[in-house]
């Protein structure tokens, strides 16, 4: 029979050597996983997936060809565009040759009216149209060239200038996250 202490310690050393079997089968468990999501390509949490032997994005200045200029929409696009692809994906930003190469122009900022009552606007829309042209450089089936558009509606009773920048902003957000997903998501 063995003493108190012995046996105390005993069942500690059991704990610990079943804890460490259970440890070590979570990591095994956690590289496998690894190594199955890295095998084909690399996967984003985002939905993105890409090529293992895709490194690098290039993503051109849109500039602005609507009748209608708004001085910073150039800007803005642009660098929101680069944001999405650098907090979705883990290509590095590059502003010479690509192995993804994003390029296009903004070719409608329009603000028109959509409601009308009592002879009136009512709601007014702004709309931003961007053409976007994705080169691919290791998988050409994935290139395009396409126009995305999106709108918000503001009530009319507010200045274009008091929404402006507000309205851009989400609009720029919803055009950048398209043409992300067209690109590297393909949905």
């Amino acid at each position: 029979m063995l003493p108190k202490n012995c046996k105390f310690l005993k069942e500690h050393f059991i704990e610990k050597l079943n804890n460490t079997i259970y440890n070590k089968k979570n990591i095994l468990l956690l590289i496998t996983t690894a190594i199955i999501l890295n095998a084909c390509s690399i996967y984003s949490f985002t939905g993105a997936a890409i090529s293992a032997d895709i490194k690098t994005v290039s993503i051109n200045y849109f500039d602005n060809y609507s009748k209608q200029v708004q001085p910073t929409l150039s800007q803005v696009f642009t660098e929101k565009i680069k944001d999405v692809f650098i907090s979705q994906t883990t290509l590095n930003l590059t502003s010479s040759i690509a192995d993804l190469q994003l390029s296009g122009s903004i070719i409608n900022y329009d603000i028109s009216p959509i409601s009308i009552s009592n002879g009136s606007a009512s709601k007014n829309r702004l709309t931003i149209v961007i053409k976007a042209i994705f080169v691919n450089t290791k998988n050409e089936e994935n290139n395009f060239e396409k126009t995305f558009s999106r709108f918000a509606d503001f009530d009319s009773n507010l200045s274009i200038s008091s929404v402006e920048n507000e309205l851009i902003k989400e609009i720029v957000e919803q055009l950048a996250q398209d043409i992300f997903n067209e690109s590297i998501v393909n949905w």
